[in-house]
Order: C-alpha cells, then structure tokens, then sequence
C-alpha cells in the first residue's frame, strides 16, 4: 500500500497533448510555478464616493455599471482594494478581468458593486498598465519521459519543442482525477534531474499560463491528499477560499461518473454555514453527493445536475434546514447590471421546477 501511494505521487502530474487520442508527453511528481501571483489589471477610479468600506479584498465579483450609457456591465474577478491615493478622491481596485474587461477609452460615471452592496461610485476610471515582468517558468521536476517528447527533446527545432495546446491532468494521493490546466506553450529547457536516472526537469515557457493564486495553495494541499471524509471542512473558510474550494468541487465533480439515486429520495441539507453563495453551492453538493460532493454552482448549473447524471433522479424530497440563515444572506443580491434579486427564492425555484420539494425548517 506505501509503494502504491508513493507511486502516485510520482504519477501526480501528467502532461499531455489535446485534441482526440491524447498522448501523455511525461509523468511527475512536483511542478514549481504551479502556484504564484497571476497577472492582475489595476484601475484608477476618480472622484470615488464611497457607500460601503472598500478595503483588502472586496470580492469574487466586482461589477462596474455604467451610468446612462447603453455598455453592459463589466466584471472584475478576485477584486482587491489598494485604498485612496493619498491627497485624492481616486480608489485603486485590482483584479482578473481577462474575460470581460472595460472597453478601450471609456469616459463616464460608474457604479461599482460585488453581488450584494453597493460598493460606491466614481466619476470615470483608467485602467494603469503595469510594468512588463517576464513571467516564471513552470518546471515539472523528475519528469518522465513518453517516447513522443523524447522524440521531440532528441530533434531539438523550434518547431518540434512548440508544444502548442497541452494538458497538464492533476491526480490526488488515491490516483483519483482531481482537475486539469491547459497550457498553450513550449519547451524553453530541459535537464537531468535529482529526482533520479533517466528522469529530467523540463522546462515550460510560462507567458500564456495563470498560476493558481497562493491563497489557495492550502487548499489544494487539502485536496490532493484526496477528498474530504466529513459534511462541511469548508465551513470554516472565507468567502474567497469556499470559492477556491468550490473549484475544486466543481472540477472534479465534472470529471467523475455519478450514479444517480432513485426517485422518491429523501435527501437533508445542512443550512448552518450558508451565508454566502460559495456556501450555498458546497452546502447543497454535500446534500446530494456527500462530503466534497458537487450539484451546482450557479443557477444555471444546479438546473443541469437537476436534470440527471449528477447523483439526482426526480422527484426527490430535501429538509433544508437552518433555511432562515440563508435567507438572511442570501435574499438580498444584486444582479451584474445592479437590479436587486432574490437569490435565495430563484434557488427554491429552481428546485422546485427540478423535481424537488423543499421543506423549510
């Protein structure tokens, strides 16, 4: 049993080609620059009128609205608050807005929230280019070698060691599929390595990757060690770290086969540390599929896994119970473009149009 699970560990990290019949390129055990600081914008939010505190991180999802313009809102995710400029009335925010960042030059009043409060205005805001940094390597350490890279690393061309579209499948200690990163690089260097004969440390250009941020380095240490064996080892987190656990959840939960329960079950949600949308989403997963167990993670999702293959056949019934605290919490959000909702009734009647009849308690 301890020589299967140190070789596991050795197979933990497998980097592969996409596309249909992927080939493994190598198997290792540690990759250095899987964790770091991912490339963050910064914006510059003139004539801020504050109407909540802004300070430290502010939230998963910052939505900046526009004020009589007929632009969508615009998402800035894991947003951090750099404080006031001293001796001005701007705010410093910073966050990923890879995927739906402000247009180019624009000029205007904007209302800024994260989902729940308003968070407080600013007359128009500039995004501030950062320094170009080269960025880190990502090193799979004691690598070894499929005969397609061995092939490749032997030739040596530029063309050879463009490793395009790749994979990078992550497993825990029990061998089980954890999540995945796809990467879109190349061989940058390559060498013998510690870990042992005939095993090498490969070198991958870093450019196109986004680490996993190191706030969230104890949680996967968590996860690879293998999946959680009691209801509700996230309680006790923040939000930003339930979210980063439900990543996880999510990730691995939709890369496994569930067998779905009969109809007529009767399942029980635990609603004790439901005081945010991470929590719902973990709370209600746990519910249907046991500890680390997914069903959801926005509407849209809970109404795929209501519809079969994710543990759930209807109908079903769910005692939620403690169902005041996530009312409390969850009843008054605030869509992206700032129009109050509430979050808690939606979710009922997703259930509901699911085959599942709540009972509150």
């Amino acid at each position: 049993m301890h020589e299967d699970k140190d070789h596991r560990r050795r197979t933990r990290y497998t980097l592969s080609e996409t596309g249909h019949g992927q080939q493994a390129w190598g198997v290792c055990a540690e990759v250095e620059g899987l964790f770091g600081e991912p490339q963050r914008g910064t914006y510059e939010l003139f004539g801020w009128v504050p109407q909540a505190e802004v300070s430290g991180w502010v939230g998963d999802r910052v939505w900046l609205v526009p004020e009589d313009d007929p632009l969508e809102s615009w998402l800035l995710q894991d947003a951090e608050s750099l404080g006031q400029v001293l001796g001005t009335d701007s705010l410093v925010l910073t966050g990923l807005d890879d995927y739906e960042g402000p247009p180019e030059g624009h000029r205007g009043r904007v209302r800024v929230h994260d989902g729940r409060h308003w968070l407080g205005s600013c007359r128009e805001f500039t995004r501030i280019l950062p320094s170009k940094q080269p960025a880190p390597p990502l090193v799979l350490r004691g690598l070894a070698q499929g005969d397609q890279l061995r092939a490749a690393l032997l030739k040596g061309t530029r063309r050879a060691l463009d490793l395009e579209g790749a994979v990078l499948e992550i497993r825990d200690d029990q061998g089980e599929p954890l999540t995945q990163r796809l990467l879109w690089t190349k061989v940058s260097a390559w060498r013998p390595s510690s870990y042992g004969t005939d095993l090498i440390d490969l070198e991958l250009d870093g450019e196109q990757f986004t680490p996993v941020p190191e706030y969230a380095r104890p949680i996967w240490e968590r996860w690879l060690a293998g999946p959680p064996d009691t209801l509700g080892a996230w309680a006790g987190l923040d939000t930003r770290r339930r979210g980063a656990w439900h990543d996880l959840v999510r990730e691995r939960g939709c890369r496994r086969v569930h067998r779905d329960r009969p109809a007529g079950h009767a399942y029980e949600l635990d609603g004790r540390h439901i005081t945010d949308e991470p929590g719902l989403y973990l709370a209600l997963g746990e519910a249907v599929n046991g500890p680390g167990g997914y069903f959801g993670g926005c509407l849209a999702a809970l109404d795929d896994c209501l519809g079969g293959t994710f543990g759930y056949t209807a109908p079903a019934t769910l005692l939620w119970r403690e169902a005041a605290i996530a009312r409390e919490h969850l009843s008054r959000t605030l869509t992206p473009d700032g129009r109050p909702y509430d979050l808690f009734a939606e979710v009922l009647d997703v259930l509901a149009e699911g085959g599942i009849h709540v009972t509150l308690a």
